[in-house]
């Protein structure tokens, strides 16, 4: 009767090949090398509010971390059944603020998973085509920027005046937001601009019935 333990003591198991030396210094240097090329895309390409390096040196880490789970998961069949259940209980809670972000991580997780497969011109080519792809359209620049004006008015009069004004200097201008207080009026208005000038801004200001002007740029997140 076969026992448990017979099972891996069997000659499938002892058959096995383990990773030589030559092929895990040569995985884990394309890996560092291609993590270094994803976190380099990042910094080139990141368009948040704050840039955090930590999350550049995680990209790199994640690459390497990859790889050597697949070289071991494909060496060895028990300890890949092992990594299955590990990874299984494994929850990550840890909130993602841009969606660019989650690109990095699965490019960073899919080349690790190439290369200890061994596909290394598929893992390299692949990489410097994504690379490539990202630096094209997310360094694109808008033919129009959009703007958050924030608009401070004494009264009805005031705000028909500037948003009169408004209409006439910009591209587009539409109210997201508007408070209404005793002898005061806050618009918050969506702004296009007709080119990179901002002078209007000085002009609208000093409208009769103004109280303050501020332009901020955003990346499209409105928040009121």
């Amino acid at each position: 009767m076969t026992t448990f333990q017979d099972i891996f003591k069997s000659s499938f198991l002892e058959n096995i090949n383990g990773v030589s030396l030559l092929d895990m210094v040569l995985a884990l240097a394309l890996a560092f090398g291609i993590g270094l090329f994803i976190f380099l895309i990042y910094q080139k390409t990141y368009q948040g509010v704050m840039y955090s390096s930590s999350f550049g040196v995680t990209l790199i880490a994640l690459t390497m971390i990859t790889t050597l789970v697949i070289l071991a998961v494909t060496s060895n069949v028990v300890l890949s059944l092992g990594m299955v259940g590990a990874l299984s209980i494994v929850r990550f809670r840890t909130a993602i603020k841009e969606p660019l972000d989650i690109a990095f991580l699965f490019w960073s997780i899919a080349a690790g998973i190439v290369l200890a497969a061994g596909l290394l011109p598929l893992a390299v080519f692949g990489s410097v085509v994504i690379g490539l792809v990202l630096l094209v359209f997310v360094n694109r620049k808008s033919h129009i920027d959009p703007y958050i004006l924030v608009l401070q008015c004494d009264s009805r009069e005031s705000e028909q005046q500037a948003q009169t004004f408004l209409n006439t200097h910009t591209r587009r201008c539409a109210v997201k937001s508007k408070t209404v207080q005793k002898g005061a009026i806050e618009l918050s208005l969506d702004v296009r601009l007709k080119d990179a000038g901002t002078d209007f801004i000085n002009t609208l200001s000093d409208l009769p019935g103004v109280r303050s002007a501020v332009l901020v740029r955003y990346n499209g997140d409105y928040m009121g």
